[in-house]
């Protein structure tokens, strides 16, 4: 209310003497008045300005933002706009997250006699801690050299990946090679630790139980053909081919480790 009052009467009285009246600062009124300008420079950007605001945002993330998310982007770097000026601007002029390709690999060999862990997890995404719950899946990437097969491990309390493997190829190794890097990052105790996966052949593999048995480790499984009861990896992979390998084309199975590499650190 000072500085109001101080801004309104500046014609009248030199500011330094309403300040030293009033008992603020004259650098807290500059400061103010400061704040004030930049509040009204936003409030008054332009359609215009705030579509090229808009457009920066979304080749930067690739195409993958929709309206939520490059108005929160657009929070965080001081543009204050709201959201249904931002879904507006979006829907004139064409501007939309791509979706996801439809791929028609299968990774997930459940047609085998070996056993089948209960689903222990539940559903039940939201844990504690970290180390209690951790999710693991396959997906794979197309370069002109063939597949690549990437498998991943999550925590599920931080949905941060811990492990990761990539071959050409689904062998059992590849799973195990993921958990075994998580291991070796995060070294959860014995006994306390639930490991949820689908059904498919290299999670049910006598080598991938065995390693989840000498690190005192519960198997879960996904009911089958529920691919629901691993929503989070499942979410993880869609993330990935949106935000990065979308519209990408790979020579070699090199430059595709590369990529997924890139997003996953």
């Amino acid at each position: 209310m000072k500085y109001a009052f101080i801004e309104r009467h500046r014609h009248l009285w030199p500011i330094c003497v309403q300040c030293r009246v009033l008992r603020v600062s004259v650098s807290g009124f500059h400061q103010h008045r400061v704040r004030r300008c930049q509040i009204a420079r936003r409030r008054h950007l332009s359609d215009a300005a705030l579509l090229a605001h808009i457009s920066a945002v979304y080749a930067e993330h690739r195409g993958a933002y929709g309206w939520p998310r490059i108005w929160r982007e657009l929070v965080k770097r001081g543009i204050r706009v709201g959201k249904r000026r931002v879904q507006r601007l979006m829907q004139q002029h064409g501007i939309h997250a791509r979706g996801k390709r439809r791929f028609r690999v299968t990774t997930t060999d459940s047609l085998h006699d070996l056993p089948i862990a209960p689903n222990l997890l539940n559903r039940n995404f939201t844990v504690a801690a970290p180390n209690q719950a951790w999710s693991g899946d396959i997906t794979y990437i197309a370069t002109e050299e063939g597949w690549l097969f990437l498998a991943v491990v999550i925590d599920l309390f931080s949905r941060k990946v811990v492990g990761w493997s990539m071959r050409p190829d689904m062998h059992r190794s590849l799973v195990i090679d993921a958990l075994e890097m998580g291991l070796f990052q995060r070294r959860p105790r014995k006994g306390e630790l639930i490991f949820h996966s689908d059904r498919g052949s290299q999670y049910a593999s006598d080598d991938f139980r065995n390693a989840l048995e000498k690190h005192g480790i519960q198997a879960s499984m996904s009911r089958k053909g529920n691919c629901w009861d691993n929503a989070v990896t499942e979410t993880l992979f869609g993330s990935l081919k949106v935000e990065r390998l979308h519209g990408e084309r790979f020579e070699t199975i090199r430059h595709a480790k590369d990529a997924v590499l890139a997003w996953l650190l």
